[in-house]
């Protein structure tokens, strides 16, 4: 659909039934949903999906259902990282002929790679498609971080590698990103209390699973500062704030699931062994999600 990714990005939660299947249904909802809040774009099998809980067929499934239910909207970003640069390559070769229009790709998760190593996957991944590929880095997870110098060596490298999203949570990396290497790479944000700070900085976008629960209220923060009216941008971001603070506070995906359940949306619980939120924990992310809608009317 399109090689220019700016603004909001959903990082899709994941439905699942009862007997822990994938809710195809509910997952239609969640897509429309945030694409009906004005999001730029939608992220299927992300770290907010539970991708370690999918087995590969079933992310596939998801990203076609995605794929399908998008319907052109918007573009759909597709997670093929796999633990296998093989199993990576057929992901991403798959969700290519899917129609997915940016494949992000994290690094192995499960053995720790050396740097020289995840450099090496994700160039053979990269090379094996033909659309823009997103750089995944969580070295929280992975036990490698993708600093700037090495981020843009990839991007030069290899001219399919247009995005990075960067979840170090280490901001001076951020805007090394962001201020130094924007000529060769579009850096999408992918720590969700950062929002607001990194549009101003300049950053391409976010990608943010809260805004699974609150895509308008996001989508609004990124516009005003796009437009220019910072304090206009400032006064919403303080009003959405503690409904992101609240969700991030207490186990994230079930946080997630809770607020979408809570608005009409029975997104159901985590795949087992991640539990449900807890009754107080529950009860915050209710609370923040109240004192919102009173505060926006």
């Amino acid at each position: 659909m399109t090689n220019e990714l700016r603004g909001v990005l959903t990082a899709l939660s994941t439905p699942f039934a009862q007997d822990e299947t994938l809710d195809v249904e509910t997952l239609k909802l969640i897509v429309d949903r945030s694409i009906d809040g004005g999001v730029d774009g939608v992220v299927a099998a992300g770290s907010t999906g539970e991708v370690g809980a999918l087995s590969s067929e079933e992310r596939l499934l998801l990203i076609e259902t995605v794929i399908k239910q998008a319907n052109g909207r918007v573009p759909v970003i597709a997670n093929t990282g796999a633990t296998s640069t093989a199993e990576a390559i057929r992901l991403s070769q798959a969700a290519e002929k899917l129609g997915a229009d940016v494949l992000m790709l994290v690094t192995p998760y499960y053995e720790p790679l050396t740097l020289e190593e995840t450099v090496i996957y994700i160039k053979d991944v990269a090379r094996s498609v033909t659309i823009p590929v997103m750089l995944y880095n969580i070295p929280a997870v992975t036990g490698v971080n993708l600093g700037p110098a090495t981020v843009r060596a990839l991007a030069e490298e290899v001219p399919n590698i247009k995005y990075i999203k960067d979840s170090s949570a280490k901001w001076e990396q951020a805007l090394q990103l962001i201020h130094h290497h924007s000529d060769v790479i579009g850096t999408f944000i992918g720590w969700d209390v950062y929002l607001y700070s990194a549009l101003v900085e300049g950053a391409a976008g976010v990608m943010a699973g809260t805004a699974n629960v609150v895509p308008k209220e996001i989508v609004e923060v990124s516009r005003s500062i796009s437009d220019g009216d910072l304090q206009g941008a400032l006064e919403q971001w303080k009003k959405v704030y503690p409904v992101i603070d609240a969700l991030l506070s207490v186990p994230f995906i079930p946080a997630v699931k809770a607020g979408l359940t809570l608005q009409g949306i029975p997104a159901g619980s985590p795949r087992r062994p991640t539990a449900d939120l807890g009754t107080e924990d529950l009860a915050r992310v209710k609370d923040a999600l109240s004192a919102l809608y009173q505060t926006v009317g």
